[in-house]
């Protein structure tokens, strides 16, 4: 077995959405990033090439490749469950925590959580997705932006 964490974060900027696992979020603003900005996904990705002892997202997708301007993240989860099944192992099971004050998550939790195993081809009842605020404190308490954290746990497949 091999466990993995990630976190991303991301600085609200102009929009009327927020990505978080593959879902459109209605939100009065938007993500300042590179590619669509989906903390979720980012933090998923890294936990996962954590585990694999293959860096992080910045390596594999790299920010000043043009290629990857507003860029569908789940192509960067797809890429690391390709990976992952290549190294010889399986999701056991993904546990994701959503930073922020707004936009509420909780209605999304369940869309989130079957894009998610779906780009993972895994059962739904491997990922936990969940939501928290910073009880008003700090960047995301502000409001000035939003935040994800992962943990994985792969098994050999």
């Amino acid at each position: 077995m091999r466990i993995g964490q990630g976190f991303d974060v991301h600085a609200f900027g102009e929009g009327d959405h927020v990505m978080l696992g593959g879902v459109r979020v209605p939100h009065r603003r938007g993500v300042v990033a590179h590619s669509d900005g989906d903390v979720a996904i980012h933090a998923l990705c890294d936990a996962i090439f954590g585990a694999l002892a293959l860096g992080d997202i910045g390596r594999h997708f790299p920010p000043s490749d043009e290629r990857w301007r507003d860029a569908d993240s789940r192509r960067f989860l797809r890429h690391a469950a390709m990976l992952m099944a290549q190294q010889g192992y399986a999701l056991g099971n993904a546990d994701l925590t959503v930073i922020c004050e707004a936009p509420k998550v909780g209605p999304h939790v369940q869309a989130i959580r079957e894009r998610l195993a779906a780009d993972l081809e895994c059962e739904v009842g491997r990922i936990s997705v969940k939501a928290t605020t910073t009880e008003k404190l700090g960047f995301c308490g502000r409001g000035e932006g939003i935040a994800a954290q992962a943990c994985v746990l792969l098994e050999r497949a």
